[in-house]
């Protein structure tokens, strides 16, 4: 197995290609419970029909655990953009239409999204009185049972050189609200300093899925305050300001 050939590095993990195979390498942060789940997640996608690179193999390399999957010849969405900035509301669009395909989806083998963002809840740095408020709201929001990718975003599309979008990094993945994988995609966006876009999205979320923007705001809070303890400093200073706030608008 050749690690020769770099394509990305992140924050926790390196993807390399090798031939037909894209090898990605996780640092040792992360348990072997998480790798597994990741690479499960993605296997189940392969099995809804969802486009998703073909899991090879879990295995190790020096000492790390790595993720095989076929490797898909082509560029992300976000790479694209950058490329092409004239056409991001068309890529926008896109990325909207793809994401309500996968929403359309379901998968019981999926953990559940609620007892993610409530455990992620009670990690986050949060005043108590903050917890319970929004601990209480997760626990009266609906049960749903879509498939959540939990970080939808231009980076995590590639779209193939025949123009076949590929969905990558299942790690987030859940069953739970479609507005609540909405709202992941809204602060991924703001994240990214990027509000034009992140308003943008939502509003055509909302407008396609033929629902109200407070189907999607109310869901921002919490999931926000749910992705405080996996962020650095300075998104994280950014997430506590959505979680304690109490009356959210868009």
């Amino acid at each position: 197995m050749k690690l020769d050939r770099l394509i990305a590095v992140r924050n926790t993990k390196t993807v390399y290609r090798d031939g037909n195979r894209c090898i990605k390498v996780f640092y040792q942060c992360h348990s072997k419970a998480d790798i597994l789940n990741e690479a499960l997640n993605q296997a189940r996608m392969e099995e809804t029909g969802i486009k998703v690179p073909k899991i090879i193999e879990v295995t190790t390399i020096d000492g790390k655990w790595a993720i095989v999957s076929e490797y898909i010849k082509g560029k992300t969405m976000a790479q694209l953009i950058q490329e092409h900035p004239e056409e991001k509301a068309s890529h926008l669009a896109r990325l909207v239409q793809l994401q309500r395909s996968v929403l359309s989806e379901t998968c019981n083998g999926l953990n559940d999204l609620k007892s993610k963002l409530r455990l992620g809840i009670t990690k986050a740095s949060l005043d108590a009185a903050v917890k319970e408020r929004l601990l209480s709201r997760l626990g009266a929001m609906p049960e749903q049972n879509h498939i959540c990718h939990g970080d939808f975003f231009p980076s995590n599309i590639i779209i193939s050189e025949d123009d076949t979008p590929y969905i990558i990094d299942w790690s987030h993945a859940a069953r739970g609200s479609a507005c609540a994988d909405a709202a992941q995609t809204y602060l991924s966006f703001r994240l990214a300093d990027d509000c034009e876009a992140a308003e943008n999205y939502i509003k055509h979320f909302c407008e396609t899925a033929g629902m109200e923007m407070q189907a999607v705001r109310e869901w921002i809070p919490m999931v926000a305050a749910s992705r405080v303890f996996r962020e650095k400093k300075k998104e994280c200073e950014i997430l506590l300001s959505f979680a304690n706030s109490t009356e959210f608008t868009l």
